[in-house]
C-alpha cells in the first residue's frame, strides 16, 4: 500500500461538481453560439479558480481592460491578461489555502 495515495476521491468528485451542477443549466443554451459562450465563461471561471483567483474580480478585470486594448491581436497586451500574470491586479487574488 502507498501512504502517499489518498484513501478516497472526495477531491475529484468536488472538482467536477459545478460541471454536474450546471449541466441543466445548458439546455438552455439551444444554438452554437449560446453553448459556445457558456463554454468560454466556465473555462475563464474554472481557470481563475485554479490559479487562485477571485472569478468574479477577475472577470470584471477582463471585461474593462479587453475594450481598451489598442490591438487585441498583440500576444503581449494580452499575456498581462492571463489568470497567471503577476501584474493582475491584487483584488483579484484570493490569499487562501483552500480552492
Amino acid at each position: 500500500m502507498d501512504g502517499r495515495l489518498e484513501i478516497d476521491n472526495n477531491r475529484s468528485e468536488r472538482a467536477i461538481k459545478p460541471f454536474v451542477i450546471g449541466r441543466k443549466n445548458w439546455l438552455f443554451a439551444n444554438t452554437p453560439r449560446g453553448a459556445q459562450a457558456s463554454a468560454t465563461i466556465y473555462s475563464l471561471v474554472e481557470t481563475a479558480k485554479e490559479n487562485r483567483l477571485h472569478p468574479f474580480y477577475y472577470l470584471t478585470y477582463l471585461l474593462e481592460k479587453l475594450p481598451q486594448l489598442s490591438n487585441p491581436q498583440d500576444p503581449e497586451a494580452l499575456d498581462m491578461l492571463l489568470p497567471w500574470s503577476p501584474s493582475l491586479p491584487i483584488i483579484c487574488r484570493v490569499f487562501s489555502s483552500t480552492k
